[in-house]
């Protein structure tokens, strides 16, 4: 289980932004946060025009904290703001991947900060009507968030004229079912809408045709709650705090082997040496790190030789052929069995496949049943070789990222860890879900 607090970070000259008030009593109440320069940044908003707003954010070197990592700034001045339609804002709260938890820290122990940040964003393209868009297994949060809401109602920092600048906005929340699929911000406004969530063709993108066929911003929890600090320091001050072209800090979710696992708030750029040894205390048992899947489980994974020299940043990621993601880092010691780490990756995303596309929905079932019996000792070399087939076919061929979140670990599993796979051919340790396996592909 995941620590409930913010770990504070053990070196005085790292800042805490987003989680500076994760430990005061009552951090979640509206006047914790006003006597904390709680909605400063909104009214410093209220006097600037949307593009200034919006250069600030650009000027932050803000980076999407959903996965991705686009520019904010730049997604938001997307959105045509001499449309006729109404404009929306749209936070994406279904935090449903493998490893992340910290938009859930955010909700619980500073709602208001999420509050604040959409109303800057609904200042900076004039939009008045807002949805918090909350995973169903989030229910506590659901309840947090609307508590929040209701006190920002009764303070007079929602609704009509707020704070006597002139500015409406009204919010609510949403919650979802459960589905992985609505992460996905297409199949998000789908869900939204009252609709199966399955994704939408794009173009058109969200900022021009999104909730309700109207323009849209659509950022995750963490993206706009580092929006008020942004404008209370200032773009370019934010952005110091992390590198070039990745300002400011992010919250990273330490889960896996190490003995310090919780939800430290590192600044872009952040050595995973660093991160491991100081942050997290060292691989539990002091025992050598095997793997690291860095930004949750659709990430390509590294070895752990690969992983001990990268940063925590968006183009070092990249670099070495893998993503920051949402900041789940999953650690794997030299015990792990990466065939079977393989194996329950796979299962989750044939689980979670809404069908939508033939290469995602059958390709997931194939990869599961192929690595089954792989797993059970019962494969042979070319179904090792067919895995890797089965997930480069999937790869940008489906409406969404699902497939390629399937493929893309499965295939950087197999092509690193190969020995292992190898290693098992022949063991014929068929249990009964194998043999089911084994019955269905040969016939």
């Amino acid at each position: 289980m995941y620590p409930s607090l913010l770990h504070e970070t053990p070196h005085p000259d790292e800042q805490i932004v987003l989680g500076k008030r994760f430990r005061l009593p009552d951090s979640r109440r509206i006047d914790t946060y006003l006597a904390s320069e709680g909605y400063q940044g909104f009214l410093k908003a209220a006097q600037m025009t949307p593009e200034q707003i919006i250069d600030e954010v650009k000027a932050s070197n803000l980076r999407g904290r959903g996965g991705a990592g686009f520019p904010t700034g730049l997604k938001w001045s997307f959105v045509p703001r001499q449309s006729p339609k109404p404009k929306y804002i749209v936070v994406n709260g279904d935090e449903s991947e493998p490893g992340t938890c910290k938009d859930r820290v955010l909700i619980q122990y500073d709602p208001h900060q999420l509050i604040e940040g959409i109303l800057i964003a609904g200042r900076s393209v004039d939009a008045h009507r807002g949805w918090i868009y909350i995973r169903g297994e989030y229910r506590y949060l659901i309840d947090i968030m609307d508590e929040a809401i209701a006190e920002a109602y009764a303070r007079g920092w929602l609704g009509k004229n707020i704070q006597g600048t002139g500015f409406d906005f009204e919010l609510s929340t949403h919650t979802g079912a459960g589905a992985y699929e609505c992460g996905e911000e297409s199949a998000l406004l789908e869900s939204l809408e009252g609709k199966r969530g399955v994704p939408r063709i794009r173009p058109p993108f969200p900022a021009v045709s999104g909730a309700f066929q109207c323009p849209t911003i659509l950022n995750n929890v963490e993206t706009f709650a580092a929006v008020p600090s942004i404008l209370r320091m200032g773009g370019q001050a934010w952005a110091a705090l992390g590198i070039p072209k990745a300002g400011g800090t992010k919250l990273t979710c330490l889960t896996g082997h190490v003995n310090r696992m919780g939800v430290y708030e590192l600044a872009l750029g952040y050595p995973v040496r660093k991160m491991i040894e100081d942050i997290g205390g060292g691989i539990r048992g002091g025992k050598k790190l095997k793997a690291m899947i860095p930004g949750g489980s659709s990430c390509p994974i590294l070895t752990g030789e690969e992983a001990w020299e990268l940063n925590m940043d968006y183009d070092s990621m990249a670099k070495a052929k893998t993503m920051l993601g949402s900041g789940g880092v999953v650690l794997m010691d030299e015990d792990t069995d990466m065939v079977k780490a393989a194996l329950r990756i796979i299962r989750f995303y044939q689980h979670e496949s809404c069908g939508w596309c033939i290469p995602c929905r059958e390709g997931t079932m194939w990869l599961k049943k192929l690595l089954t019996r792989l797993d059970e000792g019962v494969g042979t070399v070319k179904d090792i070789d067919l895995v890797g087939d089965l997930a480069d076919n999937m790869l940008g061929r489906t409406f969404c990222p699902l497939g390629d979140a399937a493929a893309m670990p499965t295939m950087s599993i197999v092509r690193k860890f190969r020995h292992e796979f190898e290693a098992k051919l022949g063991r014929k340790t068929v249990s009964m879900a194998g043999l089911s396996q084994l019955v269905s592909i040969t016939g």
